[in-house]
This record gives C-alpha cells, sequence and structure tokens, in this order.
C-alpha cells in the first residue's frame, strides 16, 4: 500500500506568492496597528477571545493544477495512483502556502481551515485547489503571548477545520489541535461484462467486485489521513469524514477524501482555567 508524500518535490513546493505581502504587512501580528482580518462570525469572534486567543488574520494558500492523464483497466478494481498524486501535491501545496501566511503573521494556528476546488472557462483540464481560514495567536496571563505553547509539535502554527465553537470546547477539555490531515485516493471500479449483468438481472444480491473496490479506496484513504496525524505526532484525529468526489476523469473513476483535525494533550499549565466560562450546548428548533 502505497502512502504518498505531504511535501511535493518539484520547484512549485518552494515558491510563495508575493501578491498577498502588502495585505499581510498591514495585518494585526505583522504591524503594531494593523487590523485583523477573519472569517469568523460574531459570535465565533467572542468565543474564541473568552479561550483566550485573538485572530491576527485571514490567511489564504492556493494552486492551480494540471490533473494528468491515467488509463485503468475496464474489468479491474485498481487505484489511479498518478490521479490520487495530483491531488495530494496540489492540496498539500494550497495548505502549506495558507500556513506561511500565517507563520508571517506569527500565529500559533488556524481555525476553521476549508479546503475546496473550483474550475474556471478558461483551463480545460485544471483545478484550482484553495486553502483558507483565520490565523489566530494565544494569549497569556496579562495579554502576552504563551511562547508557542499551542503550536504543533514542530513548532509551526497548528491547522484545523474545527469552529470557533468546538476550538472552545477542546481547549476547556485540555487537547489543542495539532493539523488538518487528509488522506486521499483515486480509484476506478471494475466494470461489469455483458455476462456479469444478465446473470444478475432481476435478482437481489450483492455486487462483491464493487463493494470490494470501495472498501479498498475508502481504506486507503483513512489509513493515509491516519499516517500523517502520526507523523505530526498527534494522539488522535476528531471529526472525521471520508467525501466521495466524482471529477472529470470518466465513469467508474471516483476520489475518496478522508478529513480531520488532529489533536494532542496540553499540559496542565496551559489549560483554561476552571474559572473560564463552560460551553453551553443549545439544541436549535429550526426545520
Amino acid at each position: 500500500m502505497p502512502l504518498f508524500s505531504n511535501k511535493p518535490g518539484d520547484a512549485s513546493a518552494t515558491w510563495e506568492p508575493k501578491a498577498a505581502a502588502t495585505r499581510l504587512a498591514q495585518t494585526a501580528g505583522a504591524a503594531p496597528a494593523g487590523v485583523f482580518t477573519s472569517d469568523l462570525s460574531v459570535s465565533e469572534y467572542v468565543l474564541l477571545g473568552e479561550a483566550g486567543f485573538e485572530p491576527l488574520g485571514f490567511v489564504v494558500g492556493s494552486s492551480i493544477y494540471h490533473i494528468g492523464l491515467q488509463i485503468g483497466r475496464w474489468s479491474q478494481n485498481q487505484e489511479l495512483q498518478v490521479l490520487t498524486q495530483a491531488m495530494y501535491n496540489a492540496r498539500e501545496l494550497a495548505m502549506s502556502r495558507m500556513q506561511a501566511e500565517a507563520d508571517q503573521l506569527g500565529a500559533d494556528g488556524i481555525v476553521g481551515v476549508q479546503l475546496r476546488m473550483q474550475s474556471y472557462v478558461w483551463g480545460q483540464g485544471v483545478l484550482e485547489f484553495i486553502a483558507t481560514g483565520t490565523a489566530v495567536r494565544a494569549l497569556g496571563v496579562g495579554g502576552g503571548g504563551t511562547e508557542g505553547a499551542h503550536r504543533a509539535p514542530d513548532g509551526r502554527a497548528f491547522t484545523s477545520d474545527l469552529s470557533a465553537q468546538d476550538f472552545f470546547r477542546l481547549l476547556a477539555a485540555g487537547a489543542v489541535p495539532v493539523a488538518f490531515v487528509l488522506g486521499t485516493c483515486v480509484y476506478h471500479i471494475a466494470h461489469q461484462s455483458a455476462m456479469q449483468s444478465l446473470r444478475q438481472a432481476g435478482q437481489n444480491q450483492e455486487m462483491v467486485l464493487f463493494t470490494q473496490g470501495i472498501y479498498d479506496a475508502r481504506e486507503l484513504a483513512l489509513s493515509r489521513m491516519q499516517a500523517e496525524a502520526t507523523q505530526a505526532k498527534a494522539s488522535g484525529i476528531v471529526g472525521v469524514s471520508v467525501a466521495v468526489n466524482n471529477h472529470v476523469w470518466g465513469e467508474h473513476a471516483t476520489e475518496f477524501l478522508a478529513t480531520g483535525t488532529a489533536i494532542r494533550r496540553l499540559g496542565e499549565e496551559h489549560r483554561l482555567p476552571a474559572t473560564s466560562p463552560k460551553p453551553t450546548f443549545t439544541l436549535g428548533l429550526d426545520s
């Protein structure tokens, strides 16, 4: 089972866009009189302050990537490794550039990470991968910093797709995010022959070949996500989801994307004090 590297090896891995330099220079964290920007709601902003964090800036990473071609065998379940590698590299480039913006602001982490794709009418066969979030900094007693106690074990800003509400609850439980982790697998599901289709016509029966293919693809995505968490020195993953994406690769080719937030336990000295307000849970009645 191949595990794909999360660090692209080409020259684009070290390229950082300069377009955001002016914006970041006027953002809180980079300039004493700078203003913060964020995609937080008002409620999330207030709750972030209750958790002892302040927003620094809205950070973005982007990569426009050409997806290569790979042909799968018509009658065989198999991973399309060329496409899997492309989907990994493109997302990691976007994530690393978003994290580089957070590092420029001196952030301890990024909350509310969103990872999405979009296409343009002028770009045939290319997709833009975009990573966005709000860079935040922990405030210690008296408004000072916490010397990076909440950062990831590698010393860089943590990344997380948790909302401000869930982030607060996680801190209250004595844990902190480490990294937004993902695993992906582009898989070709075998076609049935005409004879196989005729034999099962009108019958209730499991399509074992399809079941096995979907199982294999999903397990590859989940195991790669788990491997990223292990590499990040996390103790667990919360908020795991597995999305199924059908792109432009033709019938029977599907991407399975597993995502979640890897977390670790904090030391007692960095946990929220017992006097902090406890998060409350409400049940919405909206239809």
